[in-house]
């Protein structure tokens, strides 16, 4: 995992607000995790807390982020002391995720795709599962390892690009750059196969693996058209994934 979210802490949090961000991740995420109410809930890659935040306001009981990145986690702090909704926000490594206690549901937003091995992957999911009770949720957001990224579109107008070496196989990195008003920044993750994610989730201890394709708002249209949204939900280079132990 060798982008370093500190410098750009502050960057990927305005890249949030993006539309597609809102009208599509945002939506399917938040629709496979269903009803929070009463759950425990980790969000794991929590960033500054934007899911974490959400999925507490809709009803979760107790709510635990962790990060890699400490710019990440202070930024979650600063808004957690702001405006206190009593959320845990720790430092932490999913490959060894701190956590001793077992949830009800877990969620990421682009963990996955940070594994550059089948083993890394695989502690992610052992941890991700090691930290679910039996029956629990897990459901992510990733880039997709069905989207061939070196014959990517251009996304430009969605405020985004992906690149990847022709040389594509496991391991190979993807660039996302995004476009701010203020300029440009660079993310990379991984490649790793569908097949290796669906053997992961399995050796971790999950039962049932579904992929969900991404889904739009009704907000999505108040302002463009199917058509402008086409590209993002024929072609995506995201995919959803919901797995339970």
């Amino acid at each position: 995992m060798t982008t370093n979210y500190d410098p750009i802490a502050e960057q990927y949090k305005r890249s949030k607000q993006q539309p597609w961000r809102t009208f599509i991740e945002c939506y399917t995420l938040l629709e496979l995790a269903g009803d929070p109410q009463g759950l425990s809930v980790l969000d794991v890659a929590c960033g500054e807390g934007f899911y974490t935040r959400m999925l507490r306001e809709r009803g979760a009981t107790h709510v635990m982020g962790i990060d890699l990145s400490q710019g990440m986690i202070e930024l979650a702090q600063r808004q957690e002391a702001q405006n206190q909704q009593g959320i845990e926000f720790i430092v932490g490594d999913a490959r060894e995720l701190p956590v001793s206690e077992q949830f009800d549901l877990a969620v990421a937003a682009y963990l996955l795709n940070y594994a550059r091995t089948r083993d890394e992957l695989q502690s992610m999911c052992n941890g991700i599962a090691n930290a679910l009770k039996p029956g629990g949720r897990f459901v992510t957001v990733n880039s997709s390892p069905m989207f061939h990224f070196p014959g990517s579109p251009s996304f430009r107008h969605f405020g985004f690009e992906t690149s990847a070496s022709t040389d594509w196989q496991e391991g190979t990195p993807i660039t996302w750059t995004f476009h701010l008003d203020d300029g440009p920044f660079d993310i990379e993750n991984y490649h790793l196969t569908a097949d290796t994610h669906e053997a992961a989730f399995r050796t971790a201890g999950f039962n049932e693996v579904r992929w969900h394709a991404p889904q739009l708002s009704s907000d999505g249209l108040t302002d463009n058209t199917p058509e402008y949204w086409s590209p993002l939900l024929t072609n995506s280079p995201i995919t959803f994934i919901e797995c339970v132990k």
